[in-house]
């Protein structure tokens, strides 16, 4: 599946709508966001039931804001609704496919038992 470009118009209706989302805070003039583009298309290719998501920082100031997107390239990877990777950097194809595997076998009830014990002690 082709990369999917996001903005404020089309991010909510896809983060809710795919049960795991990539998302590559990019900018054109970064060097090291263009290098890591070639790895992020192929890796879409190979995991087609994946949203593979750009949010080019220079277009969508207010994502990358919400966000606290700092320093780009920067990764983010949802599974439902739940962020649960998020860091600078290019990866390389390796460590991007290991991530990936990572992100697939997160037991999801987990995290929300997790999250839910987390938010019961912050009141």
């Amino acid at each position: 599946m082709p990369t999917v470009e996001l903005t404020k118009d089309n991010f909510e209706e896809t983060v809710t709508g795919s049960d795991i989302v990539l998302i590559d805070f990019w900018a054109a003039w970064c060097g090291p966001c263009r290098m890591f583009g070639p790895v992020y298309e192929k890796a879409a290719a190979r995991h087609p039931d994946i949203v593979f998501g750009k949010v080019d920082t220079e277009a969508q100031p207010e994502l990358a804001g919400a966000f606290q997107i700092s320093s780009i390239p920067t990764l983010m990877a949802v599974r439902d609704r739940t962020v649960l990777y998020s860091q600078p950097g290019a990866l390389p194809p390796q460590a991007l496919e290991e991530l990936i595997g990572k992100i697939r076998s997160v037991d999801m009830d987990d995290v929300r038992r997790k999250a839910a014990v987390g938010s019961a002690g912050a009141n």
